[in-house]
């Protein structure tokens, strides 16, 4: 294809990149994103972006790659971008729409830029909400938490742009001016996602503990340096190829995310444009959130958990489950005895819709046991390998009579991608 001057080679044009419940080539997935490419690139020009490639399609596995790939365009850029970790990687910079026919070529479904600018690798522009209901939470309340996300965002005088995270949840984005950290920016994050609880108690939870949760997750860490989310008009790896589309405040009371997929969102587009057009000129101060974190600590509210592969941070609460935590008595502190839940597995995929088909299949068989679950004993956990992600689905039985409670059976669908890597690393230890 010659795209605004340059040649970007499409390889195998007609392989299948949806084929479960509609048909959409690579081909047809380029055309899409050029459909939309001033909306799309909104959402990650300037941005180093990590490649989430699905060689296969969306319904095979995935993997992710930080490093630019050694052969690319001369014209495509890169910024050197470092991680808590200490290492550093080269990353792809997508600056027009040549550049995003070819990551979507590379099979790239779904975009995941950083939300830094190339010139200021430190500092974010972009406070990133990500709206996250647990298993069986209502559509309706996911809307009604979105609404008080932005009532208080007004409190605070900050600009929020909604969209749909193209799967289960909403995405608000607030721009930010490039002031502060990381571990600031997230710390205003974690003021808001305990204000938005506290309006919204029955709704709202910013507690990171799975164990502890309701309603709809506000997930903090998003914010966290070497995260990201899918950016505005991203394909999601879904059966019906949903699209994470912005919306004006105005739609979100009425909105459906089932109506925006690759084949509605470009007569969308071409109607009435990208909703979130003026954003870049809404930049605000994290000013008053973060005087909102200094009360909480004041009032002995302790950091909220980082993610598990970052270091203890100073003034994090303890980085364990509350299940597991210790108790003090006396002044000495003991060991809280672990409960250990009736837990199952009946799915593992790395295609999430076939784990969650997987588990309505469980609930059709055993329909008796399914009516007395409640909303948070269907655990479904995105699971991260070393290379890849897969989603594993399992049932609490705790709210189930012993008596009634089914035997183990073998997870249908049963394809978990770390399984071999772990029958061999446990095969090399029983051998030493």
């Amino acid at each position: 294809m010659s795209i605004d001057g340059q040649e970007v080679p499409i390889t195998n044009p007609e392989k299948l990149y949806f084929s479960s419940q509609i048909k959409v080539t690579k081909l047809e997935l380029v055309q899409y994103y050029l459909s939309v490419a001033p909306g799309a690139l909104a959402g990650i020009r300037d941005r180093p972006i990590v490649l989430k490639r699905f060689v296969n399609g969306a319904e095979a596995e995935a993997f992710y790659q930080k490093r630019a790939p050694e052969k690319r365009p001369a014209w495509l850029r890169t910024v050197t971008l470092s991680f808590p970790s200490g290492r550093t990687a080269e990353e792809i910079v997508v600056d027009d729409a040549a550049g995003l026919a070819w990551i979507v070529n590379l099979g790239c479904i779904e975009l995941h830029p950083h939300p830094v600018r190339s010139g200021d690798l430190d500092h974010p522009d972009e406070l990133r909400i990500d709206l996250d209901p647990i298993p069986g939470v209502s559509w309706d309340d996911v809307r009604r938490v979105t609404l008080e996300v932005r009532g208080f965002l007004d409190e605070v005088g900050l600009r929020g742009w909604p969209k749909t995270s193209g799967s289960r949840g909403m995405h608000v984005n607030v721009r930010i001016q490039p002031r502060w950290t990381f571990t600031q920016v997230r710390r205003a994050a974690v003021a808001l996602s305990r204000a938005v609880e506290r309006r919204a108690p029955t709704l709202a939870s910013s507690k990171w503990w799975k164990e502890e949760r309701h309603g709809v997750f506000l997930d903090y860490n998003q914010n966290a340096k070497d995260r990201t989310t899918c950016s505005a008009y991203s394909v999601r790896p879904l059966p019906d190829a949903r699209v994470s589309t912005p919306l004006s405040w105005e739609e979100v009371p009425d909105c459906n995310p089932a109506d925006f997929t690759i084949f509605t969102v470009p007569g969308r587009f071409a109607k009435i444009g990208d909703p979130h057009a003026g954003m870049d000129g809404s930049s605000g101060s994290l000013e008053k959130l973060l005087e909102l974190a200094d009360k909480d600590e004041a009032a002995g509210i302790a950091d909220a958990p980082w993610p598990p592969h970052f270091r203890k941070m100073e003034g994090e609460a303890a980085r364990v489950m509350p299940s597991r935590a210790k108790s003090a008595a006396k002044g000495i502190a003991t060991k809280k005895p672990r409960v250990k839940m009736p837990l199952i597995t009946v799915a593992n995929s790395p295609d999430k819709a076939a784990a969650l088909a997987g588990l309505e299949r469980w609930k059709a068989k055993h329909a008796d046991i399914a009516s007395l679950l409640a909303v948070d004993d269907v655990l479904v956990d995105s699971m991260r390998g070393r290379s890849s992600t897969w989603t594993r689905i399992r049932i609490n039985l705790r709210h189930v009579p012993e008596e009634q409670r089914p035997s183990r059976e073998t997870p249908e669908p049963d394809d978990d991608p770390t399984r071999e890597w772990r029958e061999r690393w446990n095969k090399k230890k029983t051998n030493k």
